[in-house]
């Protein structure tokens, strides 16, 4: 059975995973990046890494899958501020 916890953790990682989604779609559209932070995004990855361990150790499926999925989406948008900061300065 499925507890309403699960669903309500499953729910806010869906949430705070999908966010970075309308950044990543306007960077790769514009291929700009200059006013978005990358201290923001290594905190945030960094943040998100541990909520991963701590999600492995805990066996707690929803916290592992939200914050690994948020993890991948931040590290790409990481990604496009490097490839795209490095292109718009050649």
């Amino acid at each position: 059975m499925i507890e309403w916890t699960d669903v309500l953790g499953l729910v806010a990682g869906i949430c705070t995973t999908v966010a970075v989604i309308p950044q990543i779609r306007k960077a790769w559209k514009t291929k700009k990046v200059e006013d978005v932070s990358p201290g923001m995004f290594i905190v945030l990855i960094i943040g998100l890494a541990l909520w991963v361990v701590y999600g492995i150790t805990q066996e707690d499926l929803p916290i592992i899958a939200t914050n690994g999925a948020a993890l991948a989406l931040n590290g790409l948008m990481l990604y496009l501020m490097v490839h795209y900061k490095h292109k718009n300065e050649e």
